[in-house]
């Protein structure tokens, strides 16, 4: 039996209360307190998340824009300097390797920010299709990663950080060598939870102390640490797409509904890009929706969805929305029946339970 990889901040589990569980490989904890109390936190107040499984990518060289360009769906050449953007990377018939963060450091200079159980794939698909003058690096054991989540996310982390106003830091942007209560780091306004807060990336040797000091920072401001649970409900009530769920190999991101993020309109050629223009043409044959039970049941992942007696289609995510108290559901369905109000049946232990058609995202957070 494999041994499960740990990331930096295991030794802190134990102490926390930490339930953990194998995910892709790694010891993880799914909660700490309870996944409704963190996912509370994190609404209301602020919630803390390690995350140093994420796999990090280095991409250097005088051809690495053309390098990515080739290999990512969004384009790449609109990134700035000190700026991240959310992309996809694409098989040929516009299936999905994986779905990630682009870091622009310099301009030869890209740290790529992927799906921890996908980063041997991404890393093998990448030098498959280099060429040119690009060095690939697989630097995801250098970094320890942590994320600070909610409303009150900025206040608590302001606390800690030297010579700079966070506010400065707008949606996407990033800033680096930043000084958090003594160690240097990377921080970005980024996050899975649908509320404003930050991505703090520092060594490895690092990431104990800084979890710590945030702790102790935000102990009187509501501060939780939270688990992949909680990580879950808050990503799938904000309608963030999870690989493995709303994105596969089987599954494109114009199906998913990421297709903001796919720009068959910019000049070089990626791959699957052929196959994307083809599927948008031709009417994009499935479609990601947002459903909400009237009948009682929670739709999980993989029940079927049907209209009478036709199946149109599978749960991706599903659960009782902490934030809404109601049973919801993502599902991937023929595009033909994702009009809003449209009802259709889940079925859910060998039983057709009513359901309809709603918008998403369930939640979106009030900016004021």
């Amino acid at each position: 039996m494999t041994e499960l990889k740990k990331t930096p901040l295991y030794p802190l589990y134990k102490e926390l209360g930490a339930k953990t569980i194998d995910f892709g490989g790694w010891d993880l904890p799914v909660q700490f307190s309870s996944i409704k109390e963190e996912h509370e936190a994190v609404r209301t107040k602020a919630g803390i998340f390690d995350v140093s499984h994420m796999g990090e990518v280095s991409v250097k060289g005088k051809d690495s824009l053309a390098f990515l360009q080739k290999m990512m769906t969004n384009d790449v050449s609109k990134l700035q300097i000190g700026s991240a953007q959310y992309t996809a990377m694409c098989y040929e018939d516009g299936g999905v390797v994986d779905d990630l963060l682009i870091y622009k450091l310099a301009e030869e200079d890209f740290l790529l920010v992927v799906n921890a159980a996908n980063t041997e794939t991404d890393v093998k698909w990448l030098n498959d299709h280099n060429e040119g003058d690009v060095e690939i690096q697989d630097v995801s054991n250098d970094y320890g990663l942590i994320a600070i989540q909610g409303p009150k996310a900025e206040s608590i982390l302001q606390k800690l950080v030297n010579g700079i106003d966070l506010k400065e830091i707008k949606l996407f942007k990033f800033k680096e060598n930043v000084d958090v209560n003594g160690s240097s780091t990377l921080i970005s306004r980024t996050g899975y939870t649908g509320e404003d807060g930050f991505e703090i990336y520092c060594s490895a040797s690092n990431a104990e102390k800084i979890w710590n000091d945030l702790l102790q920072a935000g102990a009187g401001e509501g501060l939780l640490p939270c688990g992949l649970g909680a990580r879950d409900t808050l990503r799938f009530e904000a309608n963030l797409a999870l690989y493995g769920q709303e994105l596969s190999e089987h599954i494109t991101p114009l199906e998913a509904g990421i297709g903001f993020a796919v720009k068959l309109n910019k000049e070089e050629d990626f791959i699957g890009k052929k196959a994307l223009q083809k599927q948008k043409d031709a009417g994009i044959p499935r479609s990601i929706v947002g459903i909400e039970m009237i009948d009682r049941g929670i739709p999980r992942n993989g029940y079927k969805v049907f209209v009478d007696d036709e199946e149109i289609g599978f749960i991706t995510s599903g659960t009782q929305s902490p934030t809404l108290k109601k049973n919801i559901g993502l599902a991937l369905i023929k595009s033909a029946y994702k009009e809003l109000g449209n009802e259709l049946t889940v079925e859910i232990r060998g039983k057709r339970l009513k359901a309809v058609v709603v918008s998403t995202p369930f939640y979106k957070r009030d900016k004021n």
